[in-house]
């Protein structure tokens, strides 16, 4: 065989081998849709973005490491963008930006799956600093990037350009594009187009038809937990039985393996077993306690429903949570209320109209804005993120729906329920799904609290149907007022009082007076503040 021949068998053996990958490469189409938008693309515009679609695919063995990565994070990132309201279609800047990896660094320093830089960081309320860098944290750092885009969608009703403004700025974003695409539903592409958004296309096309198709291990899955510190990498590891080093490895946001006080933090690993990929499962630990004996119909009607303590959710500057524009509820924009007032002179506060803010929050005129609890200004939604609450002593149809961020409206509609005087606790309500006709609200047992010392008054003679609460005079904390209603107290918080030290004091438990008093995952509560505490 001479030195020809045997180059061009060389180069045939190279095709044959080269043809199943090179088949598996999409190719660009003239028309695509994005985030409910109609993508033109000319002749010209599609090679150039073929040439991006090709290299992603030119190294298989690179191209699969990062497709197993994007498998692996994808479902975490997918629900984030989907609780702020940011189209599942801008999941793929991530792999533009990071090809998820948690600690890569730009030229231009910025940092993690996102690429944040520390001053935007922290606008969309990331912590950076010497212990926790929220960039490299998947979770936080997907909501940060999410809160962004839908900020900058706001100014221009187009999420081309809410996108391109990622990588040049709201103000480069506006100059650059002017108002020429503002609300514009169909979008054509060509030379001139923004290399941003066309390198973009060009991950949408690599990756779309392939999310999914590739699992990391058919024994592994991603788990999130959902970690309280102050603790240590080393301490979780242990628990959840896999290796320290693994555990830094996968949270790389945790500087120095330790977790401080405060917040939760997500908190995600591999998990080994003889199981189906499952990404991003929720870890919850069951139940170490006996389950109590349940009457036929209970059983008949409700397993299983588990309570969520954790609502609202209160993200961003929380030191400021009584400013407008500091904090999210819920994942949406909202206020904490210093002081008891009406919704005239709160609106008036926080720069709202009175009508818009009682219509946001389902306020009559009537009613009182009280301390210590959140309102929205924003629209609320339509369902909330979890599927059901079980309704706890005290609690009315409005505070269940600010609590979950749900309207008023919806709420009573999906579980066919129109006045608190039909409410009971224990009841399981539908947050999402519409009950059907003539189907029962599932009643489930309610643990009642711890129940309150009770004596007689030295000032007033005691009634036969009248008990007054007792309070621990060993303290130096001011006696706390409460109403005259035998059944509910009023507690008003004094300076260096916690959460804690107030379920201790009246025998109920911190969840009991977070759900009484619409106290969200934070547990931030005023010098002042009232709050509501039933007995039992």
């Amino acid at each position: 065989m001479n030195f020809k021949s045997l180059q061009f068998f060389i180069f045939s053996c190279f095709l044959l081998a080269s043809t199943p990958i090179l088949a598996q490469i999409p190719q660009v189409p003239a028309e695509m849709e994005f985030a409910d938008m109609i993508i033109r693309i000319n002749p010209q515009a599609r090679r150039e973005i073929q040439l991006d679609v090709d290299a992603l695919y030119r190294n298989p063995s690179y191209f699969k490491v990062k497709l197993e990565r994007v498998n692996l994070y994808m479902p975490i990132v997918e629900r984030e963008l989907r609780s702020v309201g940011v189209p599942l279609d801008l999941k793929y800047l991530v792999i533009q930006e990071s090809g998820l990896i948690p600690d890569a660094v730009s030229t231009s320093n910025a940092v993690g799956f996102w690429q944040f830089k520390q001053g935007t960081a922290e606008e969309v309320f990331l912590r950076v600093d010497s212990q926790i860098d929220d960039r490299k944290n998947i979770v936080n750092s997907t909501r940060g990037a999410a809160l962004y885009l839908k900020k900058h969608n706001n100014t221009f009703d187009n999420w081309m350009c809410a996108l391109v403004s990622y990588q040049m700025g709201l103000g480069g974003a506006k100059a650059y594009f002017g108002n020429r695409y503002n609300s514009q539903r169909i979008i054509d592409i060509d030379r001139n187009s923004h290399w941003y958004f066309k390198k973009f296309l060009a991950h949408k096309v690599a990756f779309e038809n392939q999310i999914g198709g590739v699992l990391v291990s058919n024994s592994q899955r991603l788990v999130e937990v959902q970690v309280q510190g102050p603790t240590s990498l080393k301490e979780l590891a242990k628990k959840y039985q896999v290796s320290e080093e693994h555990l830094k490895e996968m949270n790389k946001w945790t500087i120095n393996g330790k977790i401080p006080a405060g917040r939760g933090f997500s908190l995600v690993y591999i998990q080994e077993g003889k199981l189906d990929y499952k990404p991003a499962v929720i870890e919850s630990k069951p139940s170490q306690t006996k389950p109590s004996q349940k009457s036929k119909a209970e059983e008949k009607y409700y397993p299983a429903y588990k309570q969520a303590n954790s609502y609202p959710k209160i993200s961003g500057n929380t030191t400021k949570a009584t400013q407008p524009d500091q904090i999210t509820v819920n994942e949406l924009d909202g206020v904490l209320a210093a002081n008891t007032t009406s919704p005239e002179k709160f609106a008036d506060k926080i720069g709202i109209k009175e009508r818009k803010f009682r219509r946001l929050n389902d306020l009559d005129p009537e009613e009182k804005v009280e301390a210590g609890k959140y309102y929205y200004t924003e629209k609320k939604k339509s369902k909330a993120e979890i599927e059901t609450h079980i309704v706890q002593p005290g609690e009315t149809l409005w505070s269940i729906s600010q609590k979950y961020g749900i309207k008023l409206s919806a709420l009573k509609a999906k579980n066919r329920i129109r006045r608190d005087e039909d409410l009971k606790a224990g009841m399981v309500l539908s947050l999402q799904e519409h009950r059907k006709r003539g189907e029962e609200i599932p009643v489930v047992t309610v643990p009642s609290s711890t129940p309150v010392k009770v004596a007689q008054s030295q000032s007033e003679p005691k009634s036969q149907n009248q008990t007054i609460p007792v309070y621990d005079t060993s303290t130096q904390d001011p006696e706390p007022s409460y109403s005259n209603s035998p059944s509910k107290i009023t507690h008003t918080v004094s300076p260096g009082e916690t959460l804690y030290a107030i379920s201790k004091k009246y025998g109920v438990t911190v969840d009991q007076l977070k759900t009484w008093n619409q106290i969200g995952s934070q547990n931030i509560i005023s010098v002042g503040q009232k709050l509501t505490i039933f007995k039992p």
